[in-house]
């Protein structure tokens, strides 16, 4: 049998901190969120979704080593401009500007621990190109 779901989207990704305000503080300055509510847990808005920094109460939270989450800028001197930006002020990096048949990106960590892609699709190799919307 199978299933058919009416069209969904996305409404909240939800993320343990050790470090809740400092992981909310790098949403707001490098990923252009807006912190609507801070406290015990932070919740964090932009355009289409919400993030949810829960308090890990001091504990780091273990992830799996490949796991991250990936936003997508307009062009690779944006991953570049950004890059520049968060290494300057210390953010962990885990690969510099990196080009891809997907298109360029780079990994670091935000506080708390998280792996984040940043990337651009605007590079991509032709074959690529047709799965984009």
């Amino acid at each position: 049998m199978t299933i058919t779901f009416a069209p969904m989207k996305l409404n909240h990704l939800s993320f343990p901190s050790s470090a809740p305000a400092q992981t909310a503080a790098f949403f707001e300055k490098y990923l252009g969120f807006q912190v609507a509510l801070s406290g015990k847990h932070c919740i964090l808005k932009c355009p289409g979704f919400d993030v949810v920094i829960e308090n890990g109460s001091g504990t780091a939270p273990t992830w799996p080593q490949t796991f991250h989450v990936g936003f997508e800028l307009p062009t690779r001197a944006d991953v570049e401009v950004l890059y520049a930006a968060m290494a300057a002020d210390g953010v962990p990096m885990e690969t510099p500007v990196i080009e891809h048949e997907r298109g360029s990106r780079f990994f670091c960590r935000a506080p708390g621990g998280v792996m984040f892609e940043l990337n651009t699709r605007a590079d991509a190799a032709q074959a690529y190109r047709g799965s984009f919307d």
